[in-house]
Order: C-alpha cells, then sequence, then structure tokens
C-alpha cells in the first residue's frame, strides 16, 4: 500500500480514568468531538486494523472506528495524513477524505513497492501517521496493522474399524455409533468431514462429529449386517482443486430384533360395598413401551387366587384399562378377611414377555355385622274362634331388620289356617275355627334367608257360634200318592259342637201354610197327617225343618229343605177331547193328507198317548199316526179300486197301561176333491184337566206364601250391609302406625246371633298395613306405609253377622296412597360409559342417562344436572340426554369424567338427588392432519459437504392415533435428485454435490401425508436449505464508495427507509452473499440495516430541530466459513417525512340522485385531505369496495367523484343504496381510509296510478230530495311514487252527462247531486291523474245499481261491540285491511259508512261495499271480499299511506243503516311505530385528548344519537379505523355509548387513533349512521430502555493498547424526545477500570493495559438509562483476553 504523508505537528491522546469518568459525566462529550471541537485531533490516540497477507496493490486496511478528524465548523482546515514512522519498506500510504463534517484518514498499500505482506515474516506493523491543517494545525496518530495468516493439513483415523449391535427397536434419528478423526491444521482447514463411501439408506454420519445415526427402520429378516466405510476428506481441499480421500475407516452394524421392554402392569384395588349392582374390585392399567407387535398387549389374565374363576376382568372401549368385576355372585361370608388375586399381562412380542406381578386384596365394605334375632323365642296369642278370615292376630319381627328377609310358616296342621306376610312377618286368619276341635294352636315361623325360627302359640276362645247342623245338606223323598194316613216317610238328624244346653236339639216345621206333615220334637220323624192326591195337591212339597239348640243369650237354630215329591200312579184312563166325528172326503182326495186329527188327554201325565185303529179299516185305505192322531189315506180312493161309499172306523187311545173308551169316525166318499168337512162331539175333558190344574195351582200359591214367612227370632234373614261406605279414600304415605283411617259403619235388621255383626279385611291388604278392628269396625293403619311399595290398596271390607247360615256382604275399598317425598332420584347404572366420535356435531347425543324416583308428582319428576364444569357437554335437564355442546378434540382430551346429578322437584320438604359419573370416551377421527414441528424448516449448508448427510430432520406430530397417526414423508420436488427423503423417518439427506456458485438457496417442499382411511391427511412445509460457501472465500466484501450519504424525513415511522449501501463480493456462491451490520457512530440506535439488502431504516422519531445528521458505520460481512468484512461510512441529513393517512371531509355522505338518471350524472364527490405536510391532495386514489354489487355507481379514481352508470336506479325497488369508498394515497406504502356514502334515490314520476279493480260494481238505496250530496262510493287509486308524483286528483271523465254526480278531487269520494229513483243504474268512469311531469293516469268504472228502501224493520241494528280497537304497521300498504265491525242482524242489506272522527281518519280508511258477498272476482269490484252486505260484516282498509310519527291513534265513528235503521260504533285505531327512520349522531366528529398511560376501561368520550322511531333501541360499536390496531385500544358500551381504553396506549407506537362509530337501530330492517373520534395521545415517560440482544462475547487481545474499541452495545427506547435518549455506564465487573464505554454511542473500548497472566474473562454489567433517569435493563458482557501471538483470523469477534 501505498502512503501519503501530510506535513504538520503530532498530537497524542491518551485515555485514562479521569478521561472516562469524564465521558460518563458529559453525555454530550461523543456528539461534541464529532461535530468538531476547537482542538485539532484525531477521534482516538490510537487505531487498530487488520489486513490479509498478499494483499493486492491499494488494498485499504480495515479497522473497526472512524479512523480521522472531525472537521470544524468555522471553515474547511485542508487536512493532509502522511505516515511518519512504522514503515520502513514502504508498504503503506496515507490518504484523506472528506464527508460532512468529518476528514478521514484511509491507509492502503502502496501500489509502487515490489515487496508484498508475508505474514510468516512479519505479522504486525505500528504506524504514526501525522495530519496537518491550514499549515499550522498538527496532531498524530498511531495505527496498529494486524496481518492475517492462511494454512493446510489432512486428517487420520484412530481406530480405523469399528463394530456394533443395534436393536431392530432402536428408534429412528437415535445415535448407534461414533468415529473419530484428526487434523492438525488450525483454522477451516483443520476441518474435515466423514461420510459413506456407498449411499446408505439406513445410516448416515454427521460430517463434522462423526456420529452415526439410524435413519430408517432396518428390518432384521432381511439385513442384519451392514459392512459400511466411513471417509474422512480435508474441507480445504475443495478450495484448492483437490478432492482426494484422506482416510478410510470401516464400520459393521449388525441389527437384532429385541422385545426389549416388558409389560407394565399396575393394580389399583377399590373397595365396592356388597350392596352394588355391579361392583368393580380393581383398575388394572398396563403399558407397553415396545413398538409394534412387541408392544401389544395379547392378555392380561388372573393367575391366582381365584381357582372357582369367580371374577372376570372387562377391558375399556379405549386404552389398556381393565375393571375387575365378578362373573358370579360370591358369598363373602366365606371369605372373611377378602381374597388375594394376582395379575399378570403378556405382550405379543417374539418371543414374548410378561409382566410383573399384581397381587391384590379384595375386599368389600359390608355392613357392620348386628346380631339377629326374633324379638320373641315364642309369641303368645288369643283369638276367638268366631274371628272372621283375615283377621291379624300377631306379628313376628326379626330385630334388627336385615335388608333381605322372607318369614314362612312351616306346614303343619294348625298353619292352614293362617297365612304370613313373607316381608312384615304379620300372621292372620284364611278361614274359619268353627270347624275347629282344639283349643290351641301351635305355629312355627322360619326366616328363610337366615334361617332363624320362632314359635306361635294361638288359644282359640270358645264361643256359642256352632248351630245345629243337619247331618244332610237337604233331605228328599218320594211317596205314592196313595201312602196311609200316619206313615214315617222321613227322619232329619241334626248335631250342635257346642257343649251343654248349646247342644240340646229340638225340631220343627217352618211353614205357615197346612202341611199334610208332622215332626216329631225329639227324634225329628216326618209323619204324614193328610191323604195324598197327586193330581189335586202338589205334586211336591218343600219346607224347612229347624233345628233350635237351647243356648244363650241367643238360641242358634239351623234349617234344613226337605223335599217331599208326591208319585203319581196310573188312575186315570186317557180321554178323548172330541167324539162321534163325522165327515165327508172326495175320492180324488190325495193320499198323505191329513183327514182328521184326533186328541186324547191323559190326566196322569205319565206317559205318551198312542192312537190306533181298532176296525173299519180292512181295506187298509187309511192311516193313524199313532203319535200324532192324524188321519191319512194310504192309497187312492178311486172308484175301481175302492167301492166302498162310507167308511165307519173305530179308534181307541191308550196310555200303555189304560185303553180309553173306544169312539168312531164316520167318513163318507163323494166326487171330486171335495174339501174335508167334519163334526164331533166335544167332551169338555181339557175344561176338567183345568180345573185340576189351578187346584193344584192354588196349593203351589199358598206353598209360596208360606215360604215368604220370616221367623224374626230364629232365622238369619238380613244379610247385614254396609252404610255410607266410600268407594275410595285417600291416606297419606306419612301417616304412623296407629292412626285411624276409616270407621265402618254397618246395619243388620236381624236380631241375636243374626244381627251381630263381625268386620274383617278379606283381602287386598297384601302389605299388611292397615288392620280393622273385629267389633268396632275402625280400620286404622298397622304397618308403615309405602307409596312405592305399593301406591293403592283395594281393600275387600267384608261384614259378617253371626246367624247360621252365616250372612256376609263386601264393599271393595280403594285406598290411595298420597306420595311423600322420601326417595331419592336412582339411576338405572351406578355409572355410565360412552363413546362418541371426536368430530360428534354440536347437539349430538352421547347417551342418555335415566333415573327414576318411586315418588310421585313433583316428587318423581326429575332434573339432570351436569355437575362437572365443562363447555363441551351438556345435558337436556328434562330427558337426561348427554349431548355434545362444544368443540370435541380427541387431541386434546381423549376422555372426559363428568358427574351427573338427578334432583327431584318437590314443592314441600327438601328435594332429594343422587349423583352419577359418566366416563366418555372420544373416538378417533382422522381429522388433524400431520403438522410439521415446527411449521417451516431452515438449514444451512455448506456447499461442499457429503452425500449421504443428513441436512434435515422432519418432525410431525399427529395427534391421531393408529393408521391415521403414521406419517409418511415426501419431497415435492428433489431438484433433479439433489435431496433425497426417507418416507420413514423423515430424513433429508444431499443426493448430489452441492454448489454455491450455481445455486445458494433451495426452496423444497415437503410433503407428510398419514395413512388414515378413507382420507388421507396431508400437510405440506418447506425446508429452505442455504447453500454456504465453504473455503472459497478468497474475496472480502468492498464497497465502491468509502462514505455516503443519505437523507431521511423527520417524524418518520420506525422503519422507514433512508438509503441503501452495497458492497460487492468477488466470491460466488455463499461467498459472495454479504450481510450488512451497523456497528458504531451517532447514530446507533436511531437506525438499523436490512442485513441482506444493505437499506438502512430509522428504529425511533427523528427530529430534525434537535439533531440534524448522524454518523453511522456499516460493515458488510459474507457468509463464509471465516466471514471477511468491509466498512463504509454513512452520513445520514434528517428531513420531513409524509406518514399520515388521507381523511375524508365528512364521515358519512348523504348525497341525493334521481332516480332513472342517465350515465355520468354526479352524484357526489369525496373530499379528502392528506394531512402530510409535503403532501399532494392530487396523489390520492378512490375506488368503490363494497355496497355496489350491481354496479349502480362508478367513481372516478382521481377526483372522488361519484356518478352514475347505465344501470337504471330504481326508487321503488331501492330507496338507498349503502357505498363504502377507500380513499388511498400515493405513497410507495399506501395508506388508506374508508367512508359510507348513503345515496338516497330521489322519485320520478314513472309509475301510473292504480286501482284496486277495474270495475266496481255497488247496490245503494234510492235517494230523495233531503239526500242530494250524500257519498256514493270512494273510487281511490294508489301511486307507488312519493310526493308530487304520487298526489293523485280524481274526476268524472264519463258517464255524468247529466251532473247527477260530483267527485272530490283529492279524497276520490263519489257523490250524489239529484234525487236517485230505484230502478236507475249508472256507470260512471273515474279517472285518477298524478301531478308528477309528465303527469301519467288511469281509469277505472264505477257500476251503481238503485234499489227500493226496505220495508222498516221491527229489529234495531246493534253492532257485536261498542268498541272497537284495532291495530296496524305504518308500513302496511294502501287496500291492506285494518280490521273488521259486524252487526246482528238479519239477512236485510247493510251499508257502513265512517261518519265522524275528523278529514283525516275518513282520508285515511275507508269502508267499501260490495252487493257480490263472497269472494268476487276483479270484474265485480270485490276488495277480495272485505265486505258482505248479507253478512252484516264490513271491513276497514288503509286509503292512504300511513305514518305513526304524524299521526298514530285515530278515533272515528262507523254507522250502519239498512235503509231505515241505523246504528253506530266507535273505533279506535293505533298505527304501529316500524323502523323506518335512520338514527343520527349529535357531532359528525369528536376530538378528545388521551394520555398515553391511562390505564385500561377509563372513559374517553360520550356519545350521543337520536332516533325519530318510538320504540327505537339504539346500539353503538366501533365500525373501523385508520389504523386496524386502534380498533383494540378502545370499546365501546352498545347501550350508553361511553368509549373506554380497552387496552394500554402507546404513544410510540402511534401518537394519533381515528375511529370510526356507528350507531344502529336494533329493528329490521336496520338503519345506521356513522361519525369520527379523533384520538390524540399525549405522551408519557412509559418505555424503558432495552437491548437488542441479551448478552454479548468478545474476545480481546492483551496487547492491544488503552483506547482500542473492542464492541459496541446497542439499546433502545421507544419513548420520544427527551425521554428517548439513552445513557450507557458500566454498572459492574470492570474489575481495575481495565474497560471504559462511551455514554451516547455504546462502544467498550479497552481504558487501561490488559495483563493476561491476572484475570483472562472479565464480565461486565453495562447499564442503560434514559433522558428521564428511568432504569432500563443490565446487560452481561463477557470477554475473553488472548495472547498477541494468538492472532484469530479476525482481531476481534462478536458472537
Amino acid at each position: 500500500m501505498a502512503i501519503n504523508s501530510c506535513p504538520g505537528g503530532r498530537m497524542k491522546i491518551c485515555l485514562t480514568s479521569f478521561f472516562l469518568l469524564l465521558l460518563y459525566l458529559l453525555p454530550c462529550f461523543g456528539q461534541l468531538q464529532e461535530r468538531g471541537s476547537s482542538s485539532f485531533q484525531f477521534t482516538a490516540s490510537i487505531y487498530n486494523a487488520t489486513i490479509y497477507e498478499n494483499s493486492a496493490a491499494r488494498s485499504y486496511i480495515r479497522t473497526e472506528v472512524k479512523m480521522g478528524i472531525a472537521l470544524s465548523k468555522l471553515g474547511p482546515l485542508d487536512i493532509e495524513y502522511f505516515i511518519e514512522s512504522g514503515d520502513d519498506e514502504g508498504l503503506f500510504q496515507a490518504e484523506e477524505f472528506v464527508l460532512g463534517d468529518f476528514c478521514f484518514l484511509r491507509i492502503r498499500t502502496n501500489g509502487g513497492s515490489a515487496t508484498i505482506l508475508n505474514r510468516e515474516v512479519q505479522d504486525n506493523y505500528t504506524l504514526t501517521v501525522r495530519a496537518t491543517g491550514k499549515g499550522v494545525l498538527e496532531t498524530s496518530v498511531r495505527v496498529n496493522v494486524q496481518i492475517m495468516d492462511m494454512n493446510d493439513l489432512r486428517p487420520l483415523f484412530s481406530p480405523t474399524s469399528y463394530a456394533i449391535d443395534i436393536p431392530e427397536s432402536t428408534l429412528l434419528g437415535a445415535s448407534v455409533a461414533q468415529v473419530t478423526a484428526t487434523d492438525a491444521d488450525t483454522g477451516s482447514n483443520g476441518e474435515f468431514y466423514y461420510f459413506f463411501k456407498d449411499d446408505v439408506e439406513e445410516f448416515a454420519v454427521d460430517p463434522t462429529s462423526g456420529v452415526v445415526s439410524l435413519t430408517a427402520k432396518p428390518k432384521a429378516d432381511s439385513n442384519r449386517r451392514f459392512a459400511l466405510e466411513v471417509l474422512a476428506v480435508d474441507r480445504g481441499m475443495k478450495v484448492y482443486g483437490n478432492s482426494g480421500i484422506s482416510s478410510t475407516a470401516k464400520l459393521v452394524i449388525s441389527v437384532v430384533r429385541i422385545n426389549e421392554f416388558a409389560p407394565t402392569l399396575k393394580a389399583i384395588a377399590l373397595y365396592p360395598v356388597i350392596s352394588d349392582k355391579e361392583p368393580v374390585y380393581a383398575i388394572l392399567t398396563v403399558e407397553d413401551l415396545d413398538e409394534g407387535p412387541n408392544g401389544e398387549i395379547e392378555w392380561v389374565a388372573i393367575i391366582a387366587g381365584d381357582p372357582q374363576e369367580q371374577f372376570v376382568l372387562d377391558r375399556a372401549p379405549l386404552g389398556n384399562e381393565y375393571k375387575l368385576k365378578m362373573s358370579e355372585t360370591v358369598n363373602w361370608d366365606k371369605f372373611p378377611y377378602g381374597c388375594n388375586l394376582t395379575f399378570q399381562a403378556k405382550d405379543r412380542g417374539t418371543p414374548p414377555r410378561f409382566s410383573n406381578t399384581q397381587t391384590v386384596q379384595l375386599l368389600v365394605k359390608k355392613t357392620q355385622s348386628v346380631k339377629v334375632s326374633f324379638e320373641k323365642k315364642i309369641y303368645k296369642t288369643s283369638i276367638i274362634e268366631i274371628a272372621p278370615p283375615g283377621t291379624i292376630i300377631e306379628t313376628v319381627r326379626i330385630s334388627p331388620r336385615p335388608p333381605v328377609i322372607n318369614y314362612a310358616l312351616s306346614l303343619t296342621s294348625d298353619s292352614i289356617y293362617f297365612i304370613i306376610n313373607p316381608l312384615t312377618g304379620v300372621i292372620s286368619t284364611v278361614q274359619e275355627f268353627t270347624t275347629l276341635s282344639q283349643e290351641l294352636l301351635d305355629l312355627k315361623v322360619m326366616e328363610t334367608v337366615s334361617g332363624m325360627t320362632a314359635k306361635v302359640q294361638i288359644t282359640v276362645e270358645d264361643a256359642n257360634n256352632n248351630s245345629p247342623m243337619f247331618t244332610s245338606t237337604s233331605y228328599g223323598v218320594s211317596v205314592n200318592e196313595s201312602i196311609p194316613i200316619g206313615t214315617v216317610i222321613l227322619t232329619v238328624s241334626a248335631v250342635d259342637d257346642d257343649k251343654g244346653d248349646n247342644g240340646c236339639i229340638t225340631y220343627s216345621i217352618a211353614s205357615l201354610q197346612p202341611l199334610p206333615f208332622i215332626i216329631s220334637h225329639n227324634t225329628g220323624e216326618l209323619i204324614t197327617s193328610k191323604e195324598l192326591d197327586f193330581e189335586s195337591s202338589l205334586e211336591t212339597y218343600v219346607f224347612a225343618v229347624r233345628a233350635s239348640d237351647w243356648g244363650s243369650p241367643y238360641r242358634r237354630e239351623s234349617e234344613v229343605n226337605v223335599t217331599v215329591q208326591v208319585l203319581n200312579i196310573n188312575d186315570n184312563q186317557p180321554l178323548f177331547e172330541r167324539v162321534s166325528c163325522k165327515g165327508t172326503i172326495g175320492r180324488d182326495f190325495p193320499v198323505g193328507q191329513t183327514i182328521i186329527t184326533m186328541s186324547a188327554i191323559d190326566i196322569d201325565e205319565l206317559g205318551l198317548v198312542k192312537y190306533e185303529i181298532l176296525s173299519g179299516n180292512e181295506q187298509d185305505v187309511f192311516i193313524l199316526n199313532p203319535d200324532s192322531g192324524m188321519l191319512s189315506l194310504r192309497r187312492p180312493l178311486a172308484a175301481k179300486i175302492v167301492k166302498n161309499e162310507e167308511f165307519n172306523l173305530i179308534i181307541a187311545a191308550s196310555d200303555s197301561e189304560l185303553l180309553s173308551e173306544p169312539t168312531f169316525v164316520n167318513i163318507s166318499l163323494v166326487r171330486g176333491r171335495t174339501a174335508k168337512n167334519f163334526n164331533c162331539r166335544d167332551t169338555k175333558v181339557a175344561q176338567k184337566l183345568a180345573d185340576k190344574l189351578l187346584k193344584r195351582a192354588s196349593a203351589i200359591s199358598k206353598s209360596k206364601v208360606d215360604e215368604g214367612y220370616t221367623d224374626l227370632f230364629s232365622v238369619n234373614r238380613q244379610t247385614p250391609q254396609l252404610e255410607s261406605f266410600p268407594s275410595d279414600i285417600v291416606v297419606g304415605e306419612d301417616m304412623p302406625v296407629g292412626a285411624s283411617v276409616l270407621q265402618v259403619n254397618t246395619n243388620d235388621g236381624d236380631t241375636g246371633f243374626n244381627g251381630r255383626v263381625l268386620h274383617a279385611i278379606s283381602d287386598g291388604n297384601v302389605d299388611s298395613c292397615f288392620n280393622i278392628d273385629m267389633e268396632s269396625g275402625l280400620i286404622y293403619i298397622y304397618q308403615p306405609l309405602d307409596r312405592e311399595r305399593s301406591d293403592r290398596y283395594l281393600l275387600n271390607i267384608t261384614v259378617y253377622d253371626l246367624g247360621l247360615p252365616q250372612k256376609s256382604s263386601w264393599r271393595l275399598l280403594r285406598v290411595n296412597i298420597v306420595d311423600v317425598n322420601d326417595n331419592s332420584p336412582k339411576f338405572s347404572l351406578n355409572s355410565y360409559t360412552a363413546v362418541v366420535p371426536e368430530n360428534a356435531a354440536f347437539g349430538t347425543e352421547v347417551i342418555q342417562v335415566t333415573a327414576s324416583d318411586d315418588d310421585l308428582g313433583q316428587n318423581s319428576e326429575i332434573s339432570y344436572t351436569l355437575l362437572t364444569n365443562t363447555p363441551m357437554f351438556a345435558i337436556n335437564s328434562e330427558t337426561g340426554s348427554v349431548y355434545v355442546s362444544g368443540q370435541l378434540d380427541r387431541e386434546s382430551i381423549s376422555d372426559f369424567t363428568l358427574k351427573i346429578q338427578a334432583r327431584d322437584k318437590a314443592e314441600r320438604g327438601n328435594q332429594m338427588f343422587s349423583e352419577t359419573t359418566l366416563r366418555v370416551y372420544l373416538e378417533d377421527i382422522n381429522d388433524c392432519a400431520p403438522m410439521f414441528i415446527p411449521k417451516s424448516y431452515s438449514c444451512r449448508v455448506l456447499e461442499d459437504i457429503p452425500i449421504g448427510a443428513v441436512i434435515a430432520w422432519l418432525q410431525t406430530q399427529d395427534p391421531d392415533i393408529g393408521s391415521g397417526g403414521w406419517v409418511r414423508y415426501s419431497l415435492s420436488n428433489d431438484f433433479n435428485g439433489t435431496f433425497k427423503i426417507h418416507a420413514e423417518s423423515g430424513a433429508i439427506k444431499v443426493a448430489k454435490d452441492l454448489d454455491y456458485e450455481k445455486q445458494q438457496f433451495y426452496n423444497i417442499s415437503v410433503v407428510a401425508e398419514d395413512l388414515g382411511f378413507p382420507v388421507k391427511l396431508r400437510s405440506e412445509s418447506y425446508l429452505e436449505v442455504e447453500v454456504i460457501d465453504v473455503n472459497e472465500n478468497l474475496n472480502e466484501p468492498y464497497f465502491s464508495e468509502f462514505a455516503v450519504r443519505g437523507t431521511v424525513k423527520e417524524n418518520s415511522r420506525h422503519g422507514t427507509s433512508v438509503l441503501q449501501v452495497t458492497a460487492q463480493d468477488d466470491d460466488k456462491g455463499r461467498d459472495g452473499v454479504i450481510r450488512y451490520s451497523i456497528k458504531a457512530r451517532s447514530g446507533l440506535g436511531r437506525f438499523s440495516i436490512d442485513d441482506e439488502t444493505g437499506m438502512i431504516y430509522t428504529t425511533g422519531t427523528l427530529d430534525c430541530e434537535t439533531q440534524d445528521s448522524y454518523w453511522l458505520t456499516v460493515y458488510a460481512t459474507d457468509r463464509g466459513v471465516v466471514p471477511l468484512s468491509a466498512s463504509i461510512e454513512v452520513f445520514i441529513q434528517v428531513e420531513d417525512v409524509n406518514d399520515n393517512a388521507p381523511l375524508t371531509s365528512e364521515s358519512i355522505y348523504h348525497p341525493y340522485v334521481m332516480e332513472n338518471s342517465p350515465k355520468d350524472v354526479a352524484v357526489v364527490r369525496i373530499q379528502a385531505r392528506d394531512p402530510d405536510v409535503s403532501a399532494s391532495d392530487s396523489r390520492l386514489m378512490y375506488r368503490i369496495t363494497s355496497g355496489n354489487p350491481q354496479n349502480f355507481f362508478s367513481i372516478d379514481s382521481n377526483t372522488g367523484l361519484i356518478t352514475t352508470t347505465s344501470r337504471k336506479l330504481d326508487r321503488e325497488q331501492q330507496e338507498q343504496h349503502f357505498i363504502e369508498v377507500t380513499v388511498m394515497d400515493g405513497g410507495g406504502i399506501f395508506r388508506q381510509s374508508t367512508v359510507w356514502v348513503i345515496v338516497h334515490v330521489q322519485d320520478e314520476n314513472d309509475n301510473t296510478p292504480e286501482f284496486k279493480e277495474s270495475v266496481y260494481r255497488i247496490i245503494l238505496l234510492e235517494r230523495d230530495r233531503n239526500k242530494r250530496g250524500d257519498p256514493v262510493y270512494r273510487v281511490f287509486a294508489h301511486d307507488r311514487d312519493e310526493g308530487s308524483n304520487a298526489d293523485l286528483t280524481y274526476s268524472i271523465v264519463d258517464g255524468n252527462d247529466d251532473g247527477k254526480f260530483f267527485i272530490d278531487a283529492k279524497t276520490a269520494m263519489v257523490s250524489s247531486r239529484k234525487m236517485v229513483t230505484a230502478g236507475g243504474y249508472d256507470i260512471l268512469t273515474i279517472k285518477a291523474i298524478d301531478n308528477g311531469t309528465p303527469q301519467k293516469w288511469s281509469t277505472t268504472r264505477l257500476h251503481v245499481e238503485w234499489i227500493r228502501k226496505p220495508v222498516p224493520s221491527p229489529l234495531a241494528l246493534r253492532f257485536t261491540a261498542a268498541v272497537y280497537n284495532f291495530t296496524v304497521g305504518e308500513n302496511a300498504k294502501v287496500y291492506e285491511s285494518v280490521g273488521e265491525v259486524s252487526v246482528w242482524q238479519t239477512a236485510t242489506p247493510l251499508w257502513f259508512n265512517i261518519i265522524e272522527g275528523g278529514r283525516t281518519s275518513r282520508e285515511m280508511f275507508y269502508i267499501p261495499q260490495s252487493s257480490c258477498g263472497g269472494n268476487c272476482s276483479s270484474d265485480s269490484g270485490n276488495y277480495d271480499g272485505p265486505f258482505d252486505i248479507q253478512s252484516g260484516m264490513g271491513t276497514i282498509v288503509i286509503a292512504r299511506p300511513l305514518d305513526a310519527e304524524t299521526q298514530s291513534i285515530y278515533n272515528m265513528t262507523v254507522q250502519v243503516t239498512d235503509g231505515t235503521n241505523t246504528a253506530t260504533t266507535q273505533i279506535y285505531i293505533k298505527v304501529l311505530d316500524s323502523n323506518d327512520n335512520t338514527p343520527i349522531f349529535s357531532e359528525r366528529t369528536y376530538e378528545v385528548l388521551v394520555s398515553e398511560d391511562t390505564p385500561a376501561d377509563t372513559e374517553v368520550l360520550r356519545v350521543r344519537a337520536r332516533d325519530k322511531d318510538e320504540r327505537a333501541k339504539l346500539s353503538y360499536s366501533i365500525h373501523g379505523s385508520v389504523d386496524p390496531a386502534s380498533m383494540r385500544m378502545f370499546r365501546i358500551n352498545p347501550g350508553t355509548g361511553v368509549m373506554y381504553t380497552a387496552d394500554r396506549l402507546d404513544y410510540e407506537v402511534r401518537t394519533q387513533h381515528i375511529l370510526t362509530i356507528m350507531v344502529k337501530d336494533q329493528e329490521f330492517p336496520y338503519y345506521r349512521d356513522l361519525a369520527r373520534i379523533i384520538v390524540t395521545l399525549e405522551d408519557a415517560n412509559d418505555q424503558p430502555p432495552f437491548f437488542t440482544r441479551t448478552m454479548y462475547d468478545s474476545t480481546v487481545f492483551e496487547s492491544a493498547p488503552p483506547g482500542t474499541a473492542a464492541l459496541q452495545v446497542i439499546a433502545q427506547d421507544r419513548d420520544s424526545g427527551r425521554n428517548g435518549e439513552i445513557v450507557y455506564s458500566i454498572d459492574a465487573g470492570n474489575t481495575g477500570g481495565l474497560f471504559g464505554i462511551d455514554p451516547l454511542s455504546g462502544i467498550i473500548s479497552v481504558a487501561r493495559d490488559l495483563d493476561l497472566t491476572t484475570v483472562g474473562l472479565y464480565t461486565l454489567t453495562v447499564r442503560a438509562t434514559d433522558g428521564a433517569r428511568l432504569v432500563g435493563s443490565l446487560l452481561s458482557v463477557t470477554w475473553t483476553m488472548r495472547c498477541a501471538h494468538l492472532t484469530p483470523s479476525t482481531w476481534w469477534h462478536l458472537i
């Protein structure tokens, strides 16, 4: 390098401790020195610089500080530099370079010298440079120049062979081996690479460490041994074009299949209650860390402790969890100390492995053992023998009552009389004891569950309850009617079990009628006392024989029916009813036809009468039917066959014993078929028989009268009756034992024992809850009631008298048990388990849990509650259906344990509840695509990296299970085979040599796809591979200029670009890639630089008035392995900057435009301005961003003028158009704002008036002169336009030539001028024309038929209501119905009219009239049937558009007439307000000033808006903001319009927030308004300084002289002005004051001579403080001191 010398003196600057203190106390010192001072001196006393050996001529040395002298503001100094000493060989030359306020010292190699720099000859030069200025100023400085070095050697393996075994289950990516080689070179030449000689898919070797890792799963079955060759190559060889191999090592890897892990079994014992329905005794979980079959569990079994196989393991639906349950009922009494079960698990590995054994002691919670026994060993009781069945005699109990109980009676001869309730132990009778002879009964009661027994002794008390009992239930005897008087025909006998007089019996006949019999009182013999006659007396005698005892207090009697059958003997012959019969028959009389019938009667009636012909039938002509007595011809009577003319037949009747007297039948024959004709003599036999029968009937009647006789004292005639007996009663289940239930009242008209009544519950008392007093009939509670056991009882209340025979009656009594809330709801299962897919939609039912409550009514109504607080599930409180209420994700939570409560709804007393658990397992769905971790990859790969080296491991997470979680990797683009990936492991390897000079970057798209079924999910990521230039970095970067100048506007936002510095590097590939950084000068902390582009940006707010320029030292460093760098000085001049978004003049625009406007009609111009000082409004751009889907409008992008398009606007279709316009400035980074434009479409007269009907037909009554001027009909029309375009005028254009009618031009009411008589018919043409331009019109016809007045009706007209109230919406259309009024009337036609209520009411409403009735067609003129003159109803319709804001209440009087009578009613119509008005803010723009330290939730502003609608409810919201972040800073109360701060404000981020707020009503259609709020922030010192890095590491050489800059720390403060100025200081660790720091720049430099032997490592703590003395953060700086001769590649290095 050449050295230019400058004349002048020398000046040395020595940094002392005092000077460092002075730097700290004078924070502006650095700035003053840079800007120039009155002294003429260098910026430092010593400069350190570097340069590579063998550098070319005119190469400049590099230094980390700005070498030179600050220029004075007084004028140019004309500084010159020259090397005064230290360059004996003339290798260097000094130069000067002036930029801004500084004159740089530059030293370069001298091009004229033949000697080159050689580090091996001399590695350091110390130059003394002198500076002169204006011929009189002198100073000097010392420059230390360090010479850089390079060298090379080769690597060597030690050892040279390796052999290892790895299990087949080795994880992908695991390190399996390591090879080692060494190289004696230093620097990059001492570095080398490892790689395999041949491509190996299963393994990869780390190029630098030699660690061999697994990249693919080896298959032990296919390849068990891998013989690999590992090579080691010196990296430096590529630089010199040599690719030779240094050394080789042998590596043998053997793969062994190992079932490495045994299953791990864990068991947790549970202690269920013995009464549980499905008790779980233990929970077992098993895990196996192996993969594949080795990790699958084949079984979990009970290997000991269960020889009878009473237990079973139930596996959970998901996972390896097992529940131990019973397979059959276990008698735990046989296992008082529980039982021990041993469990073991086995995997499916080869060979299989067994888990550890787990022994669990099983116990159950038993109820506390209490001695259970009968309350008594022997129960003694008594019962009267007359007790009826169902009488309760005793109750036996076991105490304390066990949960399961069953009483039974041992079967004995005595037990048949009793029954026991198996649950309650109540013993009651089942039959009477009257036939029982023994007085003492013994029962044995047994409890079948426990086997315990007790005795019951029952004494039967005697009573006079036995009536004499006949030995036969009835007696019967048959005697001939011929038996003589005094004959004993029967003996009756009775016995009485009673003793003494009660057993003494006497007999008597109980009959009031005389009988032909008597009875012996003592013997019971029945003797005839009269003659018997079968035909004239009773055939059968039935009477009662009474047996009476002599007992007391009443005699007991019994009767027996005695039947005496009088036998008929055959003592009467048959007698003919007719005898001596004569008659004639023709010879042609047909054969077989009856001639005459003979009839005979036998009074004995013992047998059938037979008939026979004794004589006269010798020719066998006749035949007599022997049974019926019918006489007929056997053969024809022709003359040639029968010659006789007369036959005399002798006929007799026989009863088989006696023959009647014969009689004759004379038959004469005549010619032809003469009808038969016979005459006979009547014997009166039938009359005689009737007399006998009458006599016999009289005897029978007397017998019946005798049967009706009642002996009140001896015969039990009447049955006991229950009086006032209810059919059902209600009893509360909580009624105590002994409480009275019902008094049964009975009545028996008998006396004595016959009238004595006993009571019993004979049936229905299944639970023995009731009993009845046998004598009094009081029903009372005997056992506690339980409605849940039985909610009703149907008791058979039977009453018995003590008569003989005993009579009884019964009634059913329904006892309804009223529920008391004494039962908790019970779930159907102790716990529930459900499985639901994780993608189940909201509302999907998971399971329905059911609980039942044995109570009734609301006591049994159950409400379900989910006690577990989770948003994922909810429960239907009524049905118990658990359903999905949140987004499930098995990958986040695989199962849920929910606690569910069932509670009854009892209104009285305490509600009762129960709880259960629901375990919900989420079924996995392949819904998660593999997710890359991280989301993208980047790696820096040295270009000389060997083939096969792994450059990246792809990792994904797929939380799905099964095939849905198996991931396969692939490359979308492998760049022509440059890279490859293993599908399973995701290891990406280099497949071809990389060349930095050909391609420096690769963006590899990688795909991860799972193996889910049926849909495979995939995700993509990318790997950015940056190829690093290696060992070819022969050229360091260089700038085309040594220093540059830039400008930046003040108030620039953070990150504003200032200028771009560009360095060049002649290397290719990565060695030529440059990174930029700022290391020093006054602009440090105020600017940052893009390390790739060299673009310099601002990092804070600049103020031109405070400081108008800054200096920066920018370094350009290449990406070589040994990075090389160059620096450039940057001088920055501060100017103004434009950073404001455009603002429109209004927050919302309301322009008006005519409908049907042609194209390019101006609507409104959006006026906006840019608040930036230097900005021009002409640079603003406008565009419509929403609200114009049909392109009704267009906007000029430059002027903001909105105009119409070729699309026609139609007000009737849409009255308003909401358009959003975006305004953008023309800056490089444009800013924009939006504004609403509500275009109001004005009406054009483009609609013709429309009548409801084309023809109106009405019927009216004739009118006299007094009715002239009365209304005829209102024919109104509607126009869809508005304003004057809809203002209609009506006229009669035809049919009124005689002027009979006139019409109101505004209301369209047609009236008559003249008298009109009946029979007339008028047709008028009505015209409606609007007032628009041009005018539009339409016509309709009105047909009026005039009829006669009806005859006056005697019935007065009367409305169905005196007052009608109707409501109608203000948006209701013309012709719509409001309501109907009706009249009570006959079929007389009616006419309605509005007569009062003001002109407004009559104009707004009308009652149309029609004669068609029903639903008429349009030609008939009916309003869709609103009125029928025959029906007595009238419909009020809207005649003009309504407006609730103008008038909301209408009061009118409606009159109805039939032509003679009239009636009126009052009608009130309320017009309901609809949302048809827009809310409006009180101000268009609100401005407020807020300090940035205002806490959140502080009220900032209160806005107001008004809405004309009556029911308007306004809601406020923040619609938008110029900066989207502003919307997060504030919130507004929707109801009050109060705006609050929502987050911490930051002046340093944004000084002003411009918000657009919106007010909206709450009814459809919604109307809105916008306003603007400008919030200006005031700065507060709220930002502490912070360092850009948390730690710095640096190296300094022992030989570094004081003043040597070693490191720069950088801190920033986001505050502005004084609050943002940073002062640096060393807080701790500066032992001996060896280092100093510039308080403004943060440059740490050597302050005193260093000594490596004293301390080799320093850790300094640096403090950064802002201008307001707000302490920021502390920073640790670590220093490593090196000896001078151990010169590294750079003299200091910042990590």
